[in-house]
């Protein structure tokens, strides 16, 4: 199996994560209006040195140096939600178990993590946020980054995994990805069927933030009927899905279920560092004629 550097798992990660048709995203067969995949392959290949230092520099550095280093490649926000995820990953060595290390690499983190990290998010200028009482993005940072995390647990997926330690990449999103790859040599099809779960287990929490609780409620539940309409491949599991991606895109793309897909990229990138995906072996390949 090949092994990749820590800045390549990230890349691939990001890579194989938009490569998949996955409903309601950029993928090689749907741009949007104002990002085309370009975009994410660009970001994806901007962020790998950065990764591949994060394990010699503070967790704060990392993300800011990531964000940057996009927006200088691609002039927009295309990966917040990922360098947020990824950078606690990449920065756990790699003979320590992520499980362990990652909440080592958080419970560190001190007040110029936190500054860097709402730098981070200021200059990425993600949609949606809004304002809040409390530790608001357009304040100044605080001195406790994980309280502040905690505070946007409940409406931010990417902030529930600050919070709890990465609970649900680690406990729910790598294994479900892993199961779904063991099922099938097409990564692509695993893909998108961990992202269907994901969006069914967890109303996305983009959605929420753009469009409210209801419709990402709605989103959850027609994900959910996904799952129930038959198993990947079938042509009753294929009409689903491609109704979910209609009624995703139906609304000027505001219904982007990109907290999910964030969340795939880290799975995938845990898949990829702990080497139980090996991109080169896990496509279906067509049997030359």
């Amino acid at each position: 199996m090949n092994f990749f550097s820590i800045g390549q798992c990230a890349t691939l990660a990001c890579l194989l994560e938009v490569a998949a048709p996955k409903p309601g995203n950029v993928h090689r067969g749907a741009d949007f209006g104002d990002l085309v995949l370009e975009d994410f392959l660009v970001s994806a290949v901007a962020i790998g040195p950065v990764m591949d230092e994060a394990m010699n520099q503070p967790l704060g550095k990392t993300i800011l140096a990531a964000v940057e280093a996009t927006r200088r490649a691609v002039g927009r926000n295309t990966n917040l939600g990922l360098v947020l995820l990824l950078a606690p990953l990449a920065k756990v060595p790699r003979h320590v178990p992520l499980e362990s290390g990652v909440a080592q690499v958080l419970a560190s983190c001190g007040p110029d993590d936190a500054r860097d990290v709402y730098a981070a998010i200021r200059l990425a200028a993600p949609g949606g946020l809004g304002r809040v009482d409390e530790y608001d993005v357009a304040g100044p940072a605080p001195d406790d980054l994980l309280a502040a995390m905690r505070a946007a647990a409940d409406r931010d997926i990417v902030a529930r995994q600050y919070a709890e330690n990465f609970r649900q990449v680690l406990g729910t999103a790598a294994p479900w990805l892993r199961e779904a790859t063991a099922r099938t040599r097409n990564l692509p099809e695993a893909i998108v069927h961990t992202h269907v779960r994901l969006m069914a287990e967890y109303p996305d929490t983009l959605i929420a933030r753009k469009c409210g609780e209801a419709i990402a409620r709605e989103s959850a539940g027609r994900a959910a009927r996904v799952l129930t309409a038959g198993n990947p491949g079938e042509e009753s599991y294929r009409r689903a899905l491609a109704d979910l991606d209609f009624w995703l895109r139906s609304d000027g793309q505001r219904r982007n279920p990109g907290s999910t897909a964030d969340m795939i990229a880290a799975a995938l990138f845990v898949g990829l560092r702990d080497r139980w995906i090996d991109p080169c072996h896990s496509f279906s390949r067509r049997t030359a004629r």
